[in-house]
């Protein structure tokens, strides 16, 4: 199968990228830096240099790569927890999952593409006793960067399974190589290879729909994506 990888320079798209080759897929990976290019090519994907902001060009390259399915791994997260600038850094990647997400389904539409699995978070739920399933309302009315962190995840996955093909994966906090932490730090959490892997896994294997994936504990169920992807938390590269 030919993947448009958008998001393919970020934490999940380094390990997605392996993945995805070893499986047989070719791979057109994204990043808004020219020096990540050689990287990616490194990994096997065909890189791309696009802002998802910029819609036309958007389009123009997914066009050009003739995917028959989108992979929505884009984030903007250049501020660690804890930082002076880490609201800042909530609130663009609110933008990012409102406003790119949008180009990226439009982009995806234009070139008759109808499968895309996207990130999503498994944080963003309603507070409420025992572990969140798929069917719990999200935390939209929250006050201040949690309401519009929900906010921005609902319009991301209302565009997303706005499509014929819409999978979205709600990731726990990411832990291991290329991210903030190298263990769990708070829940739910997710290694990134086993995060990376179930998106593999949804490729071909999620049908329409929700999936929360991250480790068992009492913050959130993710039996559906064991039972129907085949989802192993304790999943990691070699």
């Amino acid at each position: 199968m030919r993947i448009f990888l958008a998001g393919a320079g970020g934490a999940i798209g380094r390990r997605l990228t392996p993945l995805l080759r070893a499986a047989g897929h070719s791979v057109v990976g994204t990043t808004r830096s020219d020096i990540k290019s050689e990287v990616l090519r490194a990994l096997g994907a065909e890189p791309v240099v696009v802002d998802v902001f910029d819609a036309p060009a958007l389009t123009r390259a997914v066009a050009a790569a003739a995917p028959q399915a989108v992979i929505h791994q884009l984030t903007d997260l250049a501020f660690a927890p804890g930082t002076p600038q880490y609201e800042e850094g909530l609130a663009r990647n609110a933008r990012l999952r409102i406003e790119g997400t949008r180009n990226l389904v439009a982009a995806a539409q234009a070139a008759n593409v109808q499968r895309m699995v996207a990130q999503s978070i498994a944080f963003a739920y309603a507070p409420a006793d025992g572990p969140r399933l798929e069917s719990d309302p999200l935390n939209i009315a929250g006050e201040g960067a949690s309401g519009r962190t929900a906010q921005g995840v609902a319009a991301l996955e209302q565009a997303v399974l706005g499509l014929g093909e819409g999978v979205v994966l709600r990731y726990g906090f990411f832990y291991g190589p290329g991210t903030w932490s190298q263990t769990p730090a708070r829940a739910p959490s997710v290694h990134i290879d086993a995060a990376a892997q179930a998106a593999l896994l949804a490729l071909t294997r999620g049908k329409p729909g929700i999936y929360n994936i991250a480790e068992d504990g009492d913050a959130v169920s993710s039996e559906k994506a064991k039972r129907d992807l085949g989802f192993n938390a304790g999943f990691r590269l070699k």
